[in-house]
Protein backbone atom coordinates (compact mmCIF):
# COMPACT_ATOMS: atom_id res chain seq x y z
CA UNK A 1 0.00 0.00 0.00
CA UNK A 2 1.10 4.03 -0.60
CA UNK A 3 1.18 5.77 2.36
CA UNK A 4 2.10 9.78 2.58
CA UNK A 5 3.89 10.98 5.38
CA UNK A 6 5.50 14.51 6.00
CA UNK A 7 5.02 15.17 2.74
CA UNK A 8 6.42 12.22 0.74
CA UNK A 9 4.29 9.47 -0.26
CA UNK A 10 6.24 5.97 -0.47
CA UNK A 11 5.16 2.28 -0.74
CA UNK A 12 4.84 0.01 2.48
CA UNK A 13 4.05 -3.68 2.63
CA UNK A 14 1.13 -3.86 4.64
CA UNK A 15 1.22 -4.05 8.58
CA UNK A 16 0.01 -7.71 8.91
CA UNK A 17 -0.82 -10.34 7.18
CA UNK A 18 -2.78 -13.34 8.89
CA UNK A 19 -2.12 -11.90 12.07
CA UNK A 20 1.80 -11.94 11.08
CA UNK A 21 4.20 -9.12 11.40
CA UNK A 22 5.65 -8.35 7.77
CA UNK A 23 9.29 -9.14 7.57
CA UNK A 24 9.33 -4.99 6.46
CA UNK A 25 7.04 -3.36 8.07
CA UNK A 26 5.68 0.80 8.14
CA UNK A 27 4.06 1.04 11.77
CA UNK A 28 1.68 4.14 11.59
CA UNK A 29 1.42 4.36 15.13
CA UNK A 30 4.85 5.35 14.83
CA UNK A 31 3.86 8.63 13.17
CA UNK A 32 4.01 10.74 16.06
CA UNK A 33 7.70 9.45 16.57
CA UNK A 34 8.59 10.64 13.25
CA UNK A 35 7.26 13.41 13.08
CA UNK A 36 9.12 14.45 16.35
CA UNK A 37 12.16 13.40 15.11
CA UNK A 38 12.20 15.64 11.96
CA UNK A 39 11.03 18.21 14.19
CA UNK A 40 13.94 17.83 16.60
CA UNK A 41 16.17 17.22 14.21
CA UNK A 42 15.47 20.69 12.80
CA UNK A 43 15.94 22.30 16.12
CA UNK A 44 19.45 20.71 16.98
CA UNK A 45 20.60 21.54 13.53
CA UNK A 46 20.16 25.72 15.05
CA UNK A 47 21.70 24.45 18.19
CA UNK A 48 24.89 22.56 16.04
CA UNK A 49 25.01 24.25 12.85
CA UNK A 50 27.74 21.97 11.71
CA UNK A 51 26.29 18.66 12.15
CA UNK A 52 25.40 17.25 8.72
CA UNK A 53 25.45 13.27 8.19
CA UNK A 54 22.46 11.15 9.58
CA UNK A 55 22.37 7.43 9.85
CA UNK A 56 18.81 5.53 10.07
CA UNK A 57 20.26 2.22 11.45
CA UNK A 58 17.35 0.10 10.66
CA UNK A 59 15.88 1.77 7.86
CA UNK A 60 13.19 -1.24 7.13
CA UNK A 61 10.75 0.59 4.63
CA UNK A 62 13.17 3.51 4.56
CA UNK A 63 10.85 6.15 5.50
CA UNK A 64 12.64 7.78 8.25
CA UNK A 65 15.44 8.12 6.43
CA UNK A 66 13.22 9.25 3.83
CA UNK A 67 12.44 12.28 5.93
CA UNK A 68 15.39 13.36 6.75
CA UNK A 69 17.02 13.20 3.28
CA UNK A 70 14.47 15.61 2.36
CA UNK A 71 14.80 17.65 5.05
CA UNK A 72 18.65 18.29 3.93
CA UNK A 73 20.89 15.56 5.75
CA UNK A 74 23.43 13.62 4.48
CA UNK A 75 21.45 10.00 4.96
CA UNK A 76 22.88 7.17 5.54
CA UNK A 77 20.01 4.16 5.38
CA UNK A 78 21.16 0.43 6.89
CA UNK A 79 19.73 -2.40 7.18
CA UNK A 80 20.19 -6.15 7.55
CA UNK A 81 17.26 -7.72 5.89
CA UNK A 82 17.38 -7.81 2.09
CA UNK A 83 14.02 -7.07 1.58
CA UNK A 84 14.42 -3.56 3.40
CA UNK A 85 17.23 -2.90 1.95
CA UNK A 86 15.43 -2.84 -1.93
CA UNK A 87 12.59 -1.68 -0.43
CA UNK A 88 14.00 1.61 1.43
CA UNK A 89 15.74 2.13 -2.12
CA UNK A 90 12.68 1.75 -4.43
CA UNK A 91 10.69 4.51 -2.17
CA UNK A 92 13.84 6.74 -2.15
CA UNK A 93 13.82 6.67 -6.02
CA UNK A 94 9.83 6.98 -5.61
CA UNK A 95 10.80 10.42 -3.95
CA UNK A 96 13.56 11.48 -6.04
CA UNK A 97 16.29 10.97 -2.92
CA UNK A 98 17.89 8.02 -4.20
CA UNK A 99 21.30 10.03 -5.43
CA UNK A 100 21.35 11.99 -1.94
CA UNK A 101 20.78 8.94 0.20
CA UNK A 102 22.95 6.01 0.50
CA UNK A 103 21.14 2.20 1.77
CA UNK A 104 23.86 -0.34 3.25
CA UNK A 105 23.08 -3.69 2.84
CA UNK A 106 24.96 -4.70 6.60
CA UNK A 107 25.48 -5.25 9.76
CA UNK A 108 24.60 -1.89 11.47
CA UNK A 109 27.08 -2.35 14.33
CA UNK A 110 29.99 -3.09 11.73
CA UNK A 111 29.17 0.10 10.20
CA UNK A 112 29.11 2.45 13.11
CA UNK A 113 32.46 0.85 14.19
CA UNK A 114 33.78 1.62 10.74
CA UNK A 115 32.52 5.43 10.56
CA UNK A 116 31.95 8.21 12.50
CA UNK A 117 28.22 10.07 12.23
CA UNK A 118 26.90 13.50 13.71
CA UNK A 119 23.52 12.42 14.58
CA UNK A 120 22.73 8.21 14.82
CA UNK A 121 19.34 7.21 15.07
CA UNK A 122 18.33 3.53 17.02
CA UNK A 123 15.29 2.56 15.90
CA UNK A 124 14.97 -1.86 16.34
CA UNK A 125 11.86 -3.80 16.81
CA UNK A 126 12.52 -4.63 20.99
CA UNK A 127 15.93 -3.40 22.92
CA UNK A 128 17.83 -0.63 21.55
CA UNK A 129 21.31 -2.16 23.83
CA UNK A 130 22.92 -4.48 21.53
CA UNK A 131 23.58 -1.20 19.39
CA UNK A 132 24.34 0.83 22.14
CA UNK A 133 27.73 0.79 22.39
CA UNK A 134 28.88 1.10 18.84
CA UNK A 135 26.66 4.42 18.69
CA UNK A 136 28.59 6.09 21.25
CA UNK A 137 31.51 4.97 20.45
CA UNK A 138 30.93 6.61 16.93
CA UNK A 139 28.78 9.30 16.96
CA UNK A 140 29.66 12.63 17.48
CA UNK A 141 26.59 15.05 18.48
CA UNK A 142 23.35 13.12 19.13
CA UNK A 143 21.81 9.62 19.60
CA UNK A 144 18.32 9.33 18.93
CA UNK A 145 16.70 5.88 20.73
CA UNK A 146 13.47 4.05 20.68
CA UNK A 147 12.98 1.13 22.76
CA UNK A 148 9.79 -1.00 22.13
CA UNK A 149 10.18 -3.50 25.19
CA UNK A 150 8.37 -1.68 27.22
CA UNK A 151 7.33 -5.03 29.55
CA UNK A 152 11.06 -5.46 30.74
CA UNK A 153 11.93 -1.62 30.50
CA UNK A 154 9.20 -1.33 33.40
CA UNK A 155 9.39 -4.74 35.07
CA UNK A 156 6.74 -6.27 34.57
CA UNK A 157 8.80 -9.02 32.65
CA UNK A 158 11.57 -8.85 35.77
CA UNK A 159 14.43 -11.07 34.39
CA UNK A 160 14.22 -9.50 30.63
CA UNK A 161 14.89 -6.01 32.05
CA UNK A 162 18.10 -7.16 34.42
CA UNK A 163 19.43 -8.85 31.63
CA UNK A 164 18.82 -6.54 29.13
CA UNK A 165 19.37 -2.99 30.56
CA UNK A 166 21.95 -3.98 33.10
CA UNK A 167 19.85 -2.39 36.17
CA UNK A 168 16.16 -4.22 38.76
CA UNK A 169 13.46 -2.29 37.21
CA UNK A 170 10.11 -2.96 39.35
CA UNK A 171 6.67 -2.57 38.41
CA UNK A 172 5.40 0.02 40.30
CA UNK A 173 2.26 1.96 39.66
CA UNK A 174 4.42 4.62 37.72
CA UNK A 175 5.47 1.47 35.23
CA UNK A 176 6.18 3.66 32.02
CA UNK A 177 8.31 6.48 33.83
CA UNK A 178 10.36 3.22 35.35
CA UNK A 179 10.72 2.17 31.83
CA UNK A 180 12.33 5.44 30.52
CA UNK A 181 14.57 5.96 33.70
CA UNK A 182 15.70 2.29 33.27
CA UNK A 183 16.43 2.84 29.16
CA UNK A 184 18.60 6.29 29.93
CA UNK A 185 20.42 4.51 32.76
CA UNK A 186 21.67 1.92 30.69
CA UNK A 187 22.33 4.21 27.73
CA UNK A 188 24.40 6.27 29.95
CA UNK A 189 26.05 3.35 30.99
CA UNK A 190 26.83 2.28 28.01
CA UNK A 191 28.16 6.17 26.73
CA UNK A 192 30.23 6.33 29.81
CA UNK A 193 32.67 3.05 28.30
CA UNK A 194 33.72 5.25 25.79
CA UNK A 195 34.50 8.49 27.72
CA UNK A 196 31.06 9.98 26.29
CA UNK A 197 28.34 12.30 28.57
CA UNK A 198 24.86 12.97 28.11
CA UNK A 199 22.48 15.18 28.07
CA UNK A 200 18.82 13.58 27.29
CA UNK A 201 17.14 17.28 25.76
CA UNK A 202 13.78 15.29 24.85
CA UNK A 203 12.57 12.43 26.05
CA UNK A 204 8.26 10.60 26.39
CA UNK A 205 7.12 7.48 26.68
CA UNK A 206 4.07 7.27 24.11
CA UNK A 207 2.12 4.15 23.15
CA UNK A 208 4.59 1.31 22.63
CA UNK A 209 7.59 2.59 22.79
CA UNK A 210 10.20 4.88 24.71
CA UNK A 211 12.20 7.77 22.68
CA UNK A 212 14.80 9.48 23.88
CA UNK A 213 17.35 12.19 22.22
CA UNK A 214 20.57 12.38 23.46
CA UNK A 215 23.34 15.25 23.50
CA UNK A 216 26.87 14.03 24.03
CA UNK A 217 29.95 15.54 25.62
CA UNK A 218 32.83 13.04 24.34
CA UNK A 219 34.72 13.83 27.56
CA UNK A 220 35.67 11.98 30.38
CA UNK A 221 34.51 14.27 32.81
CA UNK A 222 31.33 14.13 31.08
CA UNK A 223 30.59 10.68 31.34
CA UNK A 224 31.57 11.16 34.96
CA UNK A 225 28.98 14.02 35.61
CA UNK A 226 26.45 11.69 33.92
CA UNK A 227 26.89 9.07 36.10
CA UNK A 228 25.83 11.45 39.20
CA UNK A 229 22.47 11.58 37.65
CA UNK A 230 22.07 7.77 38.68
CA UNK A 231 20.70 6.00 41.92
CA UNK A 232 17.91 3.81 43.24
CA UNK A 233 14.25 4.58 44.09
CA UNK A 234 12.80 2.76 46.95
CA UNK A 235 8.80 2.09 46.64
CA UNK A 236 6.51 1.34 49.47
CA UNK A 237 4.01 -1.17 47.66
CA UNK A 238 1.01 -0.46 50.39
CA UNK A 239 0.72 3.25 51.10
CA UNK A 240 2.65 4.26 47.56
CA UNK A 241 5.06 6.62 48.96
CA UNK A 242 8.35 6.59 47.82
CA UNK A 243 12.34 8.55 47.77
CA UNK A 244 14.89 8.42 45.85
CA UNK A 245 19.02 8.34 46.97
CA UNK A 246 21.78 9.24 44.13
CA UNK A 247 24.67 6.82 43.77
CA UNK A 248 25.29 3.73 42.72
CA UNK A 249 25.52 1.63 45.78
CA UNK A 250 22.17 1.14 46.65
CA UNK A 251 20.78 2.20 50.26
CA UNK A 252 17.65 1.56 50.55
CA UNK A 253 14.84 1.57 52.91
CA UNK A 254 14.21 -1.01 55.27
CA UNK A 255 10.58 0.16 56.33
CA UNK A 256 8.23 2.93 54.68
CA UNK A 257 8.24 6.05 56.95
CA UNK A 258 5.05 6.76 55.88
CA UNK A 259 3.26 3.96 56.95
CA UNK A 260 5.68 1.44 58.34
CA UNK A 261 5.22 -1.05 55.68
CA UNK A 262 7.53 -3.54 55.24
CA UNK A 263 6.77 -4.43 51.07
CA UNK A 264 9.90 -2.06 49.97
CA UNK A 265 10.55 -2.08 46.33
CA UNK A 266 13.78 -0.95 45.30
CA UNK A 267 14.69 -0.10 41.68
CA UNK A 268 18.20 0.59 39.98
CA UNK A 269 20.11 2.12 38.83
CA UNK A 270 18.09 4.55 37.30
CA UNK A 271 18.15 7.61 35.39
CA UNK A 272 17.02 10.21 38.41
CA UNK A 273 17.16 13.91 36.73
CA UNK A 274 15.61 15.52 34.15
CA UNK A 275 14.95 13.76 30.71
CA UNK A 276 14.06 16.98 28.66
CA UNK A 277 15.67 20.45 28.13
CA UNK A 278 12.38 22.62 28.14
CA UNK A 279 13.76 25.29 26.09
CA UNK A 280 14.66 22.91 23.59
CA UNK A 281 11.59 20.82 23.55
CA UNK A 282 9.84 24.11 23.05
CA UNK A 283 12.07 24.82 20.09
CA UNK A 284 10.84 21.28 18.60
CA UNK A 285 7.46 22.42 19.63
CA UNK A 286 7.73 25.49 17.52
CA UNK A 287 9.68 23.35 14.58
CA UNK A 288 6.83 21.82 14.24
CA UNK A 289 4.78 22.38 10.74
CA UNK A 290 0.97 22.39 10.51
CA UNK A 291 1.86 19.81 7.56
CA UNK A 292 2.82 17.04 9.82
CA UNK A 293 -0.32 14.55 10.50
CA UNK A 294 0.65 14.39 14.13
CA UNK A 295 1.60 17.93 14.45
CA UNK A 296 -1.32 19.34 16.88
CA UNK A 297 -0.44 15.99 19.27
CA UNK A 298 3.06 16.71 19.11
CA UNK A 299 2.60 19.97 20.35
CA UNK A 300 0.52 19.34 23.15
CA UNK A 301 2.84 16.62 24.31
CA UNK A 302 5.94 19.26 24.00
CA UNK A 303 3.57 21.55 26.12
CA UNK A 304 3.14 19.46 29.03
CA UNK A 305 6.88 18.41 28.99
CA UNK A 306 8.07 21.62 28.72
CA UNK A 307 6.04 22.16 31.99
CA UNK A 308 6.79 18.65 34.04
CA UNK A 309 8.58 18.86 37.34
CA UNK A 310 11.57 16.66 36.91
CA UNK A 311 10.89 14.69 39.87
CA UNK A 312 12.11 11.13 39.62
CA UNK A 313 8.88 9.66 39.85
CA UNK A 314 4.71 10.76 39.13
CA UNK A 315 1.64 9.56 40.78
CA UNK A 316 -1.64 8.46 39.26
CA UNK A 317 -4.60 10.32 40.83
CA UNK A 318 -7.53 8.05 40.65
CA UNK A 319 -4.73 5.29 41.90
CA UNK A 320 -4.34 7.60 45.34
CA UNK A 321 -7.88 8.02 45.36
CA UNK A 322 -8.64 4.14 45.35
CA UNK A 323 -5.89 3.73 48.12
CA UNK A 324 -7.36 6.24 50.17
CA UNK A 325 -11.24 5.64 49.45
CA UNK A 326 -11.82 8.55 47.88
CA UNK A 327 -13.64 9.93 45.31
CA UNK A 328 -11.18 11.67 42.65
CA UNK A 329 -11.78 15.24 41.35
CA UNK A 330 -11.24 17.59 38.45
CA UNK A 331 -7.20 17.33 37.96
CA UNK A 332 -6.91 20.84 37.82
CA UNK A 333 -8.73 21.71 41.04
CA UNK A 334 -6.18 18.84 42.34
CA UNK A 335 -3.51 20.18 41.26
CA UNK A 336 -4.53 23.79 42.25
CA UNK A 337 -4.75 22.59 45.87
CA UNK A 338 -1.30 20.97 46.16
CA UNK A 339 0.04 24.19 44.83
CA UNK A 340 -2.02 26.54 47.18
CA UNK A 341 -0.68 24.29 50.10
CA UNK A 342 3.05 25.61 49.10
CA UNK A 343 4.49 22.32 46.93
CA UNK A 344 5.12 22.05 43.10
CA UNK A 345 2.82 20.28 40.88
CA UNK A 346 2.62 19.76 37.37
CA UNK A 347 0.66 17.21 34.73
CA UNK A 348 3.11 14.55 33.65
CA UNK A 349 2.86 13.77 30.02
CA UNK A 350 2.18 9.64 31.24
CA UNK A 351 -1.38 9.96 30.75
CA UNK A 352 -4.80 12.15 31.76
CA UNK A 353 -4.73 11.97 35.46
CA UNK A 354 -0.84 11.93 36.28
CA UNK A 355 0.95 14.09 37.85
CA UNK A 356 4.17 14.85 39.46
CA UNK A 357 4.94 16.90 42.99
CA UNK A 358 7.83 17.51 45.70
CA UNK A 359 5.34 16.31 48.32
CA UNK A 360 5.40 13.42 49.97
CA UNK A 361 2.09 10.99 49.76
CA UNK A 362 1.39 11.87 52.91
CA UNK A 363 1.53 15.75 51.97
CA UNK A 364 -0.55 15.05 48.74
CA UNK A 365 -2.97 13.65 50.69
CA UNK A 366 -3.27 16.60 53.46
CA UNK A 367 -3.32 19.05 50.93
CA UNK A 368 -6.42 17.21 48.82
CA UNK A 369 -8.15 15.50 51.19
CA UNK A 370 -10.86 18.39 51.52
CA UNK A 371 -11.57 18.52 47.82
CA UNK A 372 -12.11 15.01 47.37
CA UNK A 373 -14.69 14.74 49.90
Amino acid sequence: MRVTEGGLELEVPGEQTEGIEESVFYNPRQELNRDLTIATLRAFREREERAESYLDAMTASGIRGARAAADDWDVTCCDLDSEAVDLAQENLERVGLAEETRVEHRNVNALMHDEAFDVIDLDPYGSPMPFADAAFARCRDLVCVTATDTAPLCGAHFNSGIRSYSAVPQNTDYHAEMGVRTLLSALARSAARFDVGVEPILTHASSHYVRTYLELDRKASAADATLKHLGYISHCEDCLYREAEYGMIADPLESCPHCGGERILVAGPVWLDAYCDSEFVAEVRETLPDSFGTAEKGRELCRTLEDELDEPTHYDQHKLCRTWGLPANAMDDFLADLRAAGYEASSAHYGGTTFKTDASVGEIRTATEDGLV
